[in-house]
């Protein structure tokens, strides 16, 4: 359990860490190139949900995100998986859900500033801690569908035993 809180606190810390320096660092200039053409760094206030979304019903997603915040974190306590894969992903979770709440909370808007910019289709900056919410967003996915293969496979192998055990009973019979 230590393991999964250290992992909360680390990406909420390196969120909010990187945040404050590209306030004191990047707010003045706007934006710079770390790889030009590439990746650069862009101050961006967003004041909705993912991408900008919901900007007009801000209470309602912080509504949603602490609801969901919350019962993440009270599986994970609570249950406590035996999966690490689906405990770090959960962690991940709610370690960017905190970041960003922190900055909904005290500024009223999520300060984001990753811009890849190689992509003409790819608009959106973004933070560490959208970063950690769709890793371990994308990580939980992975684990459901390692989990139903693993279940499937189990799964077929009972039903096997189950058909020699009916198998075997017929020849005794």
């Amino acid at each position: 359990m230590l393991l999964w809180i250290l992992m909360i606190v680390g990406s909420v810390l390196l969120d909010q860490v990187s945040k404050r320096l590209v306030v004191a660092f990047l707010m003045e200039k706007g934006s710079v190139d770390v790889i030009p053409n590439v990746l650069r760094f862009t101050y961006v206030e967003n004041r909705g949900a993912a991408f900008g979304m919901l900007s007009e019903h801000r209470w309602i997603f912080m509504v949603v995100s602490t609801i969901a915040i919350l019962a993440m974190l009270i599986y994970l306590w609570k249950f406590r998986p035996e999966s690490k894969l689906a405990c770090a992903a959960i962690s991940l979770i709610v370690g960017g859900g905190i970041g960003n709440m922190i900055d909904r909370v005290y500024l009223d808007y999520v300060i984001d500033f990753i811009d890849f910019c190689a992509f003409d289709f790819w608009v959106w900056v973004f933070n560490i801690a959208d970063a950690c919410v769709c890793v371990g967003g994308g990580l939980l996915l992975l684990w459901c569908v390692l989990s139903l293969i693993q279940e499937s496979r189990a799964d077929k192998k009972n039903s096997e035993a189950d058909e020699e055990r009916t198998e075997e009973q017929k020849e005794q019979e």
